[in-house]
């Protein structure tokens, strides 16, 4: 697959999450357990804005993965108990989309890696997966991934 590496600016945006610590063979389910105790949190809230999806990797040891699952919003709400009230960090972001089953985005991250080596860009180490649309939705052929890698 052909990717579109670009560097660009973005603002903050406010987020929900839940930060942890999983094995990469864990990651799945923890995954869908966070996303489902910060929807039934944002039900609670009575929250209407449907959130952006993402994970966001601060390593990428496969069995010590330290992660932050949430969900981008517009708007600002708070934390309660494991749910964080955060901020993806406004700044500049090398990213790409993918678009095709999860377990074959590792072509799209060597070629960013690349690229940024090329260009002279050093990564901060925290790389975003924003999920632009839903797998229980579209088959996996369809699936499309924006990746971020903040620098």
């Amino acid at each position: 697959m052909e990717y579109k590496i670009e560097l660009v600016e973005k603002g903050a945006l406010p987020a929900l999450s839940i930060r942890k610590t999983v094995t990469a063979e864990h990651l799945p389910m923890e995954i869908k357990a966070a996303y489902g105790t910060i929807a039934s949190y944002l039900e609670e809230l009575g929250v209407k804005e449907s959130g952006k999806p993402y994970v966001a990797y601060y390593n990428m040891d496969m069995h010590n993965l330290d992660v932050e699952m949430g969900f981008a919003f517009t708007t600002v709400y708070p934390g309660y108990g494991d749910i964080n009230a955060e901020e993806i960090p406004a700044g500049k972001w090398v990213h790409f989309v993918h678009k095709g089953p999860y377990k074959e985005m590792g072509h799209g991250y060597t070629a960013a890696t690349h690229w940024m080596s090329e260009h002279g860009i050093t990564p901060s180490g925290i790389v975003y997966e924003f999920y632009l649309n839903d797998p229980a939705e579209v088959p996996e052929s369809e699936l499309v991934t924006q990746v971020a890698f903040k620098v």
